[in-house]
């Protein structure tokens, strides 16, 4: 054998030894979905925070990176945490540190927006029922709709495990895509007067009525809504080391540094999963094409609620923070008041938008609740 040989019979051992000729055209496919996802993260930046470790993992395990996700990888030790429902709780911990009940307290008649804006939750699981879905299946895929990834994550685990990458990937692409899902379907609703709207400062919430509400709604949840106690119990915890100022510290610490950490972890495991051979199904499809079904519908029935309180209130309040009773916190507060802006420079809907917003936080999770409680998750 010549030089020539042995150097052709190096290299095609060498290549042979990479995972180059193991990719498949669904794998290229996925890779471009990766790309897509990183390139609305970073480019448009579109919550970055969960796309860019959704995309990343994405091409990452379709590029030949399957040992990463196998027993003993490191993307598989990320997966358990999201499996054992460890993440979910803790990420809602840190959501409770960051987040100001003050909003929802000031205004409780806001919270019928977080019911209304939870319409897509049951015709998701209608359609997805009556296309051949079992009903646990269904009841997952439906509480898509509610925009709230670890509710999303845990009701799925208990109901339809098998079907956690579609769900997860769908509602958490699905949360981060939201400036570009409801906008238009805000605007076709409303009309410029509408979203015109300045709304009155809420009242002034105090500190007392701050700290017993976590207390409050953790007793009643504990009590009547075991099946999701856990992450409520850890979103009403983190919102009382906000609140009562005495552990600064905790508090700063599960709303950063924590929150961050689980954050990546939670993306990268989802993005795992999303390998070409076992993603890339029919049913996956269908479970992507419900979960936009479940988000449209959502948006619509929060923005005409909102619409029939604004007649009700005699033009007080601004139709587009109905879109805001999505439990996406406080992304679906942050698109109402970005759509108002580009009305209005002179709307200010954040802090009014936040009400729904938190109240749909409830409103998925009391739907959760029923669901594991009927179908014994």
């Amino acid at each position: 054998m010549d030089m020539g040989q042995l150097l052709a019979a190096l290299l095609t051992e060498l290549l042979h030894q990479t995972d180059l000729l193991g990719l498949t055209l669904g794998n290229l496919i996925m890779i471009t979905a990766g790309c897509i996802l990183l390139y609305l993260g970073i480019v448009k930046k579109y919550e970055p925070f969960l796309l860019v470790g959704i995309g990343f993992s994405c091409i990452v395990v379709n590029a030949g990176g399957s040992s990463l996700t196998n027993p003993g990888g490191l993307f598989y030790f990320a997966y358990q945490g999201v499996e054992q429902l460890i993440l979910p709780p803790l990420i809602f911990l840190g959501v409770g540190a960051m987040t100001d009940f003050g909003p929802m307290i000031a205004n409780p008649s806001l919270v019928i927006l977080g019911a209304a804006a939870h319409l897509g939750i049951f015709v998701a699981l209608i359609g997805a029922n009556c296309l051949g879905f079992n009903l646990g299946e269904a009841a997952s895929i439906g509480i898509i709709g509610g925009a709230d990834g670890p509710m999303a994550i845990y009701t799925t685990m208990k109901l339809a495990p098998h079907l956690l990458p579609q769900i997860s990937v769908a509602a958490y692409s699905y949360m981060a895509l939201m400036p570009l899902i409801q906008p238009p379907i805000m605007k076709m609703l409303t009309n410029s007067d509408e979203r015109k709207i300045m709304m009155k400062q809420p009242r002034y919430v105090s500190r007392l009525e701050k700290i017993a509400f976590p207390i409050v709604i953790g007793v009643i949840v504990n009590i009547f809504l075991p099946p999701v106690a856990p992450l409520i119990t850890m979103l009403m915890l983190g919102n009382l080391l906000r609140e009562c100022l005495v552990v600064t510290k905790l508090a700063e610490t599960a709303s950063n540094t924590l929150l961050n950490i689980v954050t990546m972890v939670l993306t990268v495991a989802i993005g795992s999963t999303m390998a070409a051979g076992t993603f890339l199904t029919y049913k996956t499809v269908l479970i992507i094409f419900l979960g936009l079904v479940a988000f449209a519908f959502g948006t619509a029935s929060g923005v005409v609620c909102a619409k029939i309180m604004c007649k009700l209130s005699h033009g007080k309040i601004n139709p587009l923070i109905g879109s805001a009773g999505i439990a996406s916190v406080p992304i679906a507060a942050r698109v109402s008041h970005l759509v108002g802006q580009r009305e209005s420079r002179s709307v200010f809907l954040l802090m009014h938008a936040m009400g729904p917003n938190l109240a749909g936080v409830f409103g998925t999770a009391i739907s959760g609740g029923i669901m594991l409680a009927l179908l014994g998750g």
